[in-house]
C-alpha cells in the first residue's frame, strides 16, 4: 500500500488542473463558429419601444442594462414605457421601485396605456370617469399575468432584492427585472465595494436564469443641467459600468424647455428634440445609437419623431389600431 503523504501541495495541482479545464485551442470552437454561419440565430429579438431603432439594440437574456440620469431628467419615465413594450411583446416584467407607491407607478402606466391626461377636464364629470375607469379596467386585464410589483419602499437590504428577482424568475417566468433604484440597495453612496458585489451578483442572477435585469442608477450632479450625461459621470463605483452589458444615458432638453419659457413662439428650439437616449456601452452589440425622442405631456408617452402617432403597447410594433 502505498500512502500520499500530506505535505504535497495539493493546491498547486488544483490551479494547475483548473487551468487545463478552461485553456483550450481556438479550434475547439470553430465547428460551432461555422453552424452558427450556417444557421442564423432565429432566437426571438426584443426591442425598443420605438420602430427607428430596432435595428440597432436589443434586449437580449442574460443581459444587465444600466439606465442612467440626473435627478429629473426622465430615466423611470422612460423606463416605465419600455416596460409597456415589453409586455406587449410578449415578455413578463417586475418592477422593483423603492422610490415609488405601487398606485402612484400603476397611475403613470396607465395614463401611458390609455394615451390621455386623466386630469384633463372632459374626465372630471361623470361621463368622463366612465370612460377612464374602462380605460384603466381595460390596462388592469391587459397586464394580468404580464406585470408584477414588488411592494417595498425605501432602502432595502441587496441581498433581499437578488432573493426577489430570483423567485421571479424561476417560479413566475419574468423575463424582465426593474430595480429602481442601486442607491436604495446600498446605503453607502461611497461603498464602492457594496455596489461592485451587487452588481456583479445581477449579472450573475441575468445570466443563470436568462432574464434581462434593468437597474435605474443616479448620475453625478454635473456642472450644469444641460451637459450631455457620459459613462464617466455615473456616481460611485467605476465597475458599475464595467460589469453591465449595456449602459443607457436618460437626458431630458432643459435648454429648450427654458428658452420656450423665456421666448414662446419664438423660440429658435421649437424643434429640438425632448429627450435622448444615449447607448454608451452595448457589449454584444454592433452599435452604441441616440436615440432623439418627443415627449407628449398628455399621455407622458416618448415619441420617436414628432408626428408620429401615440404608441398601443398591445399591438407590436406599436401601432395604433383602427378602434385605437
Amino acid at each position: 500500500m502505498n500512502i500520499i503523504p500530506d505535505t504535497i501541495d495539493f493546491d498547486a495541482y488544483l490551479k494547475e488542473t483548473d487551468a487545463q479545464t478552461h485553456v483550450k485551442p481556438a479550434s475547439v470552437w470553430m465547428e460551432s463558429l461555422i453552424d452558427r454561419l450556417r444557421h442564423p440565430d432565429k432566437t426571438k429579438k426584443v426591442f425598443l419601444p420605438w420602430e427607428k431603432v430596432q435595428n440597432v439594440f436589443h434586449f437580449r437574456p442574460g443581459e444587465v442594462t444600466v439606465w442612467a440620469g440626473q435627478n429629473g431628467h426622465g430615466k423611470t419615465q422612460v423606463v416605465s414605457q419600455i416596460v409597456l413594450s415589453l409586455l406587449g411583446q410578449g415578455e413578463k416584467a417586475v418592477i422593483a421601485s423603492f422610490e415609488m407607491k405601487p398606485q402612484t407607478m400603476l397611475q403613470r402606466l396607465a395614463r401611458m396605456y390609455a394615451g390621455t391626461n386623466p386630469f384633463s377636464p372632459e374626465y372630471q364629470m361623470d361621463e368622463g370617469v366612465k370612460a377612464l375607469e374602462a380605460l384603466y379596467s381595460e390596462f388592469g386585464q391587459w397586464t394580468d399575468t404580464k406585470l408584477w410589483i414588488y411592494d417595498q419602499q425605501g432602502t432595502v437590504d441587496a441581498a433581499r432584492v437578488i432573493g426577489m428577482a430570483r423567485y421571479c424568475a424561476k417560479e413566475l417566468g419574468i423575463t424582465h427585472v426593474v430595480i429602481d433604484s442601486l442607491m436604495k440597495c446600498i446605503r453607502g453612496e461611497d461603498d464602492y465595494n457594496a455596489q461592485k458585489e451587487f452588481v456583479d451578483e445581477l449579472t450573475a442572477l441575468a445570466r443563470d436564469n436568462q432574464i434581462h435585469v434593468h437597474l435605474i442608477h443616479h448620475l453625478k450632479k454635473p456642472d450644469n443641467e444641460y451637459a450631455i450625461p457620459d459613462k464617466h459621470h455615473s456616481k460611485g463605483s467605476g465597475a458599475i459600468t464595467d460589469l453591465a452589458d449595456n449602459m443607457m444615458m436618460v437626458w431630458r432638453n432643459k435648454a429648450k424647455e427654458d428658452d420656450a419659457k423665456e421666448k414662446g413662439d419664438k423660440s429658435n428650439k421649437k424643434t429640438e428634440h425632448d429627450a435622448a437616449i444615449f447607448c454608451r456601452k452595448q457589449r454584444n452589440g454592433e452599435d452604441e445609437p441616440t436615440i432623439r425622442l418627443w415627449f407628449d405631456r398628455d399621455s407622458q408617452q416618448y415619441k420617436g419623431a414628432p408626428d408620429d402617432a401615440l404608441m398601443f403597447f398591445p399591438n407590436f410594433p406599436h401601432r395604433p389600431t383602427e378602434w385605437h
